[in-house]
């Protein structure tokens, strides 16, 4: 027998961050990768940013930008068109293993990058605190904070 898909009511707060407020934030992030090169590296080290890009550089961040597009188009369009519960618990979980990984990838510019609230720059800001949130928003969403009083959830159980 094949598994019941289980629809359920989104909290207003999963409602705007998902779907509205995370897509919009990750397409700052293409524009910023693809567009801002220049200022997009000032931002993530200074000291390190070469006055000129080098060619294989732009691409790798012209392909980062792709890949915050296409964060932000799957969880905007594939969130949207389901209430599967199954299809959200996936996807938030692939993206949940994303935020671990961005946050890793944090790692070269020191340990400090990760709670020296003081040092942080605009591009620190959405590198670390904002995905720590969302990371946090995840695992709320995972763990079913706010979604046990879904009738419909309720009504499938």
């Amino acid at each position: 027998m094949a598994s019941q898909r289980v629809g359920f009511r989104l909290p207003a707060a999963y409602r705007a961050f998902f779907l509205l407020i995370e897509p919009l934030s990750a397409l700052v992030g293409a524009f910023y990768n693809h567009l801002r090169q220049q200022h997009t590296l000032m931002l993530l080290d200074a000291a390190s940013a070469p006055a000129d890009i080098p060619l294989s550089t732009s691409v790798a961040m012209s392909q980062l930008a792709n890949m915050y597009l296409f964060f932000a188009l799957n969880e905007a369009l594939v969130l949207r068109s389901t209430w599967d519960l199954r299809v959200w618990r996936t996807v938030l979980l692939v993206l949940l293993m994303a935020d671990v990984g961005h946050l890793y990838s944090m790692w070269e510019l020191g340990p400090d990058i990760y709670y020296n609230v003081t040092g942080w720059n605009a591009g620190d800001w959405g590198n670390i605190p904002w995905v720590y949130a969302g990371a946090s928003m995840r695992i709320c969403f995972l763990a079913g904070v706010g979604l046990g009083g879904s009738k419909r959830l309720q009504k499938q159980r």
